[in-house]
């Protein structure tokens, strides 16, 4: 039987993925999508089909491409973190107050976002905690609202995709929404109630009723 040969398309994707993992492996930090598209000569365009298919190739191996904005790189995945870790015992570093992580969050699922927009959603003075989150590396700054004083937006870093050991933003979990009960309709009767109706029972009333004047 004769052999098929394959596609020169699927088989330049193939070698150019081989030669991205190859060179992110070889850097060992982040990289400029840019870089890595120029070091293996194709356009960003090509450079996304590329990473897709190094994405997939990895998804059954201990190590995963992380991605956050322009970065990209290749890391361990967190379940292979004990024996990463019983290897080079890294340094671990101080736990976040409850502060932090409750501010972390929030940059997290709303970002970008002010300084401002932060502490209306923590009803608190947040200067110290975001300057702590920024100290870490964990939240920068993204850019900047256009408006009087033009205050800074802080996102999420590749350094909190490190520690969360995720790809990306894309996979934090979702937030349960809290389920509301529709009101009971009242009908005739209550609408009557509502706009005064003598036969009104007293138990409806927000508060028992106050002695006659």
């Amino acid at each position: 039987m004769p052999v098929t040969e394959q596609p020169a398309a699927t088989a330049d994707l193939a070698a150019l993925r081989k030669d991205a993992e190859a060179v992110l492996f070889s850097v060992g930090a982040p990289m400029e999508t840019r870089a890595l598209a120029d070091a293996l000569e194709v356009d960003l365009r090509g450079l996304e089909e590329v990473l897709a298919a190094l994405a997939l190739s990895l998804q059954d191996r201990g190590l995963m491409l992380q991605r956050h904005g322009t970065l990209v790189q290749l890391a361990t995945r967190p379940e292979t973190a004990t024996a990463v870790r019983r290897l080079l015992n890294p340094e671990v570093p101080g736990r976040l107050s409850a502060a932090a992580y409750e501010t972390l969050a929030i940059i997290a699922y709303r970002q970008p976002l002010t300084k401002a927009a932060i502490e209306e959603i923590r009803g608190v003075d947040s200067e110290r905690v975001l300057e702590g989150l920024l100290g870490r590396s964990l939240i920068e700054e993204v850019g900047r609202l256009d408006q009087p004083g033009q205050p800074r937006l802080f996102g999420t870093t590749l350094r909190f995709l490190q520690l969360l050991g995720m790809e990306s933003v894309e996979h934090l979990p979702g937030v349960p929404q809290p389920e509301i009960e529709a009101a009971p309709d009242l009908g005739a009767r209550g609408e009557a109630r509502r706009a005064g109706d003598p036969d009104r029972d007293p138990g409806s009333e927000p508060f028992p009723p106050g002695p006659p004047a």
